[in-house]
């Protein structure tokens, strides 16, 4: 089955053009600050640096902000795309710039479909307006996550209250500084149906019985936000603070990662392209054995090729966009998890072959292009691993009536 992509409003092309300026003018320019700050912090360091706020407001001032968020913004998923994408292009710096970074983008949403009016008051208001940010607590050291009907921290019932026991890792968020709340999973019913067992809960940064007990790097970067290991001991919050309804956790997780998912993969489309402009910049300017690189036949065929992956990758992302626009997260999860497999996988080759033509100023801090190899391969794994997604695609695929019935094949 197609589906047509439908024509950007007015509206979109404009906050295109303007996101764009942004990038140019502002974004990028700040980045070499930023990354001053994080050097003179160290690698445990988690405050924020300045320009992180200073970009926040210029942002908010230019009616660029809370873009990701239908309600918020007035675009469709497939007109937040393009703009998704302009963000990937500055990572650390241009998401939170315009209130569209990760964790909060997902526990927004969720806030927004299952909050109730006092949790939205307390936690959705202050983070649509970039006073806090949030964590999301749902992965496990010692299970495979991947599946999560496997997660073993506990949720249980005392009164009027729940307590939480457990150990979660992968805590995006939990170490910055403004990190007010926490989104947790854990199972309310182990004994109940396999996908009602898990609850989620809106926990306060500060509540007692939460440590933090070390960052983890990606492929030894560590990041602002910071990913913690975090264990939860008797850590005890209201029964309101239940998110949606109990044993409502696993389908509010598939509701999150759903847009949360094509988000990523959006971003990874602004890196890549930001990769391969790199790319062609220094071949253009680089001369070997006689003549530019880019004159160089195995160059070409690097750039053509890059070329048709990002462009092949993303129509899969913008298509599923356009079914979630049509038919809602589930319509689409087959779409998602083609783009899921598809976009990183040609973020990340494309970036490869940006660090290729870089030589050795490519595996450095001298050019962006190794930190974005080391996130751009832990996508893959984040969100669901390939293989969750290609297993998941089989299963739809063995399921499918052909288009035109096929006689069987008799010897």
């Amino acid at each position: 089955m197609t589906h047509s992509l439908a024509t950007p409003s007015s509206r979109a092309t404009d906050l295109h053009a303007r996101m764009v300026d942004f990038l140019r003018e502002k974004v990028l320019p700040a980045e070499a600050g930023y990354e001053r700050s994080r050097r003179e912090a160290g690698p445990h360091g988690h405050d924020v640096p300045p320009v992180v706020e200073e970009l926040k407001a210029e942002a908010r001032a230019q009616g660029l902000w809370n873009l990701f968020l239908p309600s918020e913004s007035g675009l469709t998923q497939l007109e937040y795309a393009p703009l998704a994408e302009l963000t990937g292009w500055s990572l650390d710096l241009f998401p939170e710039a315009t209130n569209c970074a990760a964790p909060d983008t997902g526990n927004m949403e969720l806030l927004h479909l299952l909050g109730t009016p006092e949790q939205k008051q307390q936690w959705l208001e202050p983070l649509l307006a970039g006073e806090i940010r949030s964590a999301f607590a749902m992965t496990e050291p010692a299970v495979a996550s991947s599946d999560a009907t496997n997660i073993e921290t506990r949720i249980e019932r005392d009164g009027g209250d729940y307590v939480i026991n457990g150990r979660k890792w992968w805590t995006s968020g939990v170490l910055d500084p403004r990190c007010a709340v926490l989104v947790v999973m854990g199972k309310t019913d182990p004994a109940g149906p396999k996908h009602r067992q898990q609850s989620m809960l809106v926990v306060p940064r500060d509540t007692p019985g939460i440590t933090v007990e070390r960052d983890l790097p990606v492929f030894g970067q560590h990041d602002q936000h910071g990913h913690g290991v975090v264990r939860f001991d008797d850590v005890r919050v209201p029964v309101s603070s239940v998110l949606g309804e109990e044993g409502g956790g696993f389908a509010a997780a598939q509701a999150r990662l759903g847009p949360g998912r094509i988000h990523h993969c959006m971003r990874a489309l602004g890196a890549a392209e930001r990769a391969l402009a790199m790319m062609v910049a220094r071949v253009t300017e680089r001369v070997a054995f006689g003549k530019p690189l880019a004159e160089q036949g195995v160059v070409q065929q690097q750039i053509a090729e890059s070329r048709i992956e990002l462009d092949q990758a993303r129509l899969i992302c913008h298509q599923a966009c356009q079914v979630i626009d049509d038919h809602g997260n589930k319509a689409a999860k087959d779409l998602v998890a083609m783009a899921k497999v598809a976009v990183p996988r040609a973020a990340s080759s494309v970036i490869d072959r940006a660090i290729q033509t870089h030589g050795g100023a490519g595996v450095t801090d001298v050019t962006p292009l190794a930190a974005m190899a080391g996130w751009h391969r832990a996508m893959r794994l984040f969100d669901g691993p390939d293989e969750v997604h290609l297993r998941s695609l089989a299963k739809s695929e063995l399921g499918r009536e052909p288009l035109v019935p096929l006689p069987r094949v008799t010897v």
